[in-house]
């Protein structure tokens, strides 16, 4: 059988989240584990499973949210506007990626199933428009509150300095300017990090909603917050390409204390953080959304603060690294 194979990293924000969501700057890395969508031609209803379940859709009626993993398909059908009656092909999804642990592994996924469809139809979408369609379905059909770092991860891949000036309404309107990304692999060697997985599961969107609406309201510790953490990105890039760790550590440490300060941390969080300061990372950080997830953190010694990790707690260590993005196979 005919099949379409696509696939994206997740990502661990180094300095500059959550103000992906505000117009801000993020320095963003990739992890090494994907997730997977293969679409393989068929004549009967549009099948699709995962690890966990499957379902059939054969109507467009049958596109409506239901809240279980297979949402996540639904939802791309249904913007682009896709009928399962005739569309032809099963989908099958799988990942690597820890799923709601702050490290985009839901938005990766999509990426791929939107990269599948891209390649099936024969849009030819550019890079950027793949991103904005992603994170499109994630917003107006999911109803996910979410900035544009984790789509842009995805779908680019690798290290990268990304700037949403522009962006902060989160509307994607015609007139807005696309984000721009700029590629910081090459300025080797990477920094030395390391990701704790907390094991605790979260909805990032439930994560955001509230600063959203602070920073909504005008509320003055919320806007000048998230502006200095756009402004420590920024400083980052510099301390990244000059290979200044300590430098690095240090912003990494100023964006989390913002962040806990606006109550966007929590205390399993803040547990791998400070036990990651005190086994002698130079930085250590959310790696995405609080309430849970995985911290990331700068370290020159990654085996003794590996240990320190899982003696408190961590439940898994990932070794984040600049990887491909979305990429697209065809196999007969």
């Amino acid at each position: 059988m005919v099949s379409i194979v696509a696939s994206a990293p997740g990502r661990c924000g180094i300095v500059g989240n959550p103000t992906d969501m505000y117009g801000g700057s993020v320095l963003s890395c990739t992890v090494q584990e994907r997730a997977e969508c293969r679409l393989t031609l068929s004549d009967g209803p549009v099948r699709v499973t995962n690890d966990e379940q499957s379902a059939s859709l054969s109507s467009t009626a049958d596109l409506e949210m239901r809240s279980d993993k297979i949402d996540i398909v639904r939802a791309a059908l249904r913007f682009f506007k896709i009928d399962p009656a005739t569309a032809g092909f099963d989908i099958a999804l799988q990942t690597r990626i820890p799923m709601q642990a702050g490290m985009a592994g839901s938005t990766a996924m999509l990426a791929a199933i939107v990269g599948v469809l891209d390649a099936h139809y024969g849009w030819a979408l550019p890079p950027y428009h793949l991103a904005e369609a992603t994170r499109k379905v994630e917003a107006r059909v999911m109803g996910v509150v979410c900035g544009f770092q984790d789509q842009h991860m995805a779908v680019f891949g690798g290290l990268n300095f990304m700037d949403f000036a522009g962006k902060e309404t989160l509307e994607q309107g015609d007139e807005e300017p696309l984000a721009t990304i700029e590629p910081l692999a090459s300025f080797q060697p990477a920094p030395p990090l390391l990701l704790a997985n907390t094991g605790v599961k979260h909805h990032s969107g439930t994560v955001h909603r509230s600063p959203r609406e602070r920073w909504l309201a005008g509320e003055p510790l919320v806007r000048e917050g998230y502006a200095r953490i756009a402004e420590l990105a920024r400083r980052a890039k510099r301390a990244l390409i000059e290979k200044d760790w300590t430098t690095l550590g240090a912003l990494m440490n100023e964006n989390h204390g913002i962040v806990a300060d606006l109550g966007g941390s929590g205390p399993v969080n803040e547990q791998l953080i400070n036990a990651a300061r005190d086994a002698g990372a130079l930085g250590a950080k959310l790696a995405g959304a609080g309430g849970g997830g995985t911290i990331i953190a700068l370290t020159l010694e990654p085996d003794r603060l590996g240990r320190a990790l899982l003696d408190a707690g961590a439940q898994k260590l990932l070794t984040p690294a600049p990887v491909p993005g979305l990429t697209v196979t065809r196999a007969d």
